[in-house]
């Protein structure tokens, strides 16, 4: 069986499950979240400090593991979203997107023409420093490339279908925290101003046919946004869930330990 690719997970309705990544850049980090069942990552660089060399080495970690990856650009700016491209980030995703114009704007950073306006370099590290015919090679690119916008202003909720009904964007990601915040109810998940708008998103993905993504972080949560209709569900980042391990896994010892010196007669 051919490895999935990020493309075929964007048209495909079922549910993929992933990792946030913000922290480990290690060599192995694609491996080893394929080990643990995986169906993609989802790569930071908006709040990591991540530079350019490293997302450029991920991509060939994820590469190497057959783990389709979605690089999450610290901005809205072409020069972002163009480098990580050439760079052969195959999934883009960009934060705090408004409305539909800036929405057909990303697009065509991410498109070569006729459907968008990339600037044009072949033989790179996107198209693994290879020749051949440049239409055929720039058309492919295009059909690859998969555009994740996010949904995490009060104003981009508010536009959401038409930001769905953008052709090239491919899934709609939502930033509860922002979204939150934006709204005026930080954290306040279950706020109906934060529920209402929610079902906007997710009515939009439906209403267009587009992928709908979020981050969870419990059980609980996780469960409720895949009967929301959310298909993309990146479970936990790396920073907390290593942290959560490895606490869970001290308190564990500490309490083992004093249980059995209670036992001693």
């Amino acid at each position: 069986m051919s490895a999935r690719t990020l493309r075929s997970l964007c048209q495909d309705r079922g549910y993929k499950f992933g990792h946030f990544v913000v922290e480990f850049a290690t060599p192995g980090i694609g491996h080893i979240l394929k080990g643990a069942g995986c169906d993609f990552v989802l790569f930071d660089t908006e709040h990591s400090g991540f530079s350019t060399d490293v997302v450029k080495a991920c991509v060939r970690y994820f590469e190497a593991a057959q783990l389709p990856a979605i690089f999450r650009v610290p901005s809205k700016s072409y020069h972002h979203l163009a480098r990580y491209a050439d760079m052969g980030a195959q999934g883009i995703m960009v934060p705090l997107v408004n409305d539909a114009g800036e929405a057909q704007e990303l697009t065509s950073f991410v498109k070569y023409p006729p459907d968008g306006r990339r600037g044009v370099g072949v033989g790179l590290a996107h198209d693994n420093y290879t020749g051949g015919a440049v239409p055929e090679k720039l058309r492919r690119l295009n059909e690859r490339n998969c555009l994740f916008v996010q949904i995490e202003t009060a104003a981009g909720a508010e536009n959401v279908d038409a930001i769905a009904a953008v052709p090239g964007v491919d899934c709609l990601w939502l930033g509860h925290f922002d979204l939150s915040c934006s709204l005026g109810i930080p954290g306040e998940f279950a706020h109906p101003r934060f529920t209402a708008a929610v079902d906007r998103v997710t009515a939009a993905a439906n209403r267009h046919g587009k992928a709908l993504g979020r981050l969870v972080t419990d059980l609980e949560s996780g469960l409720d946004c895949a009967a929301q209709g959310f298909d993309f569900l990146a479970w936990q980042g790396d920073v907390w869930a290593l942290q959560g391990a490895v606490r869970d896994g001290i308190e564990k010892l500490k309490s083992g330990i004093a249980e059995r010196r209670l036992a001693r007669p």
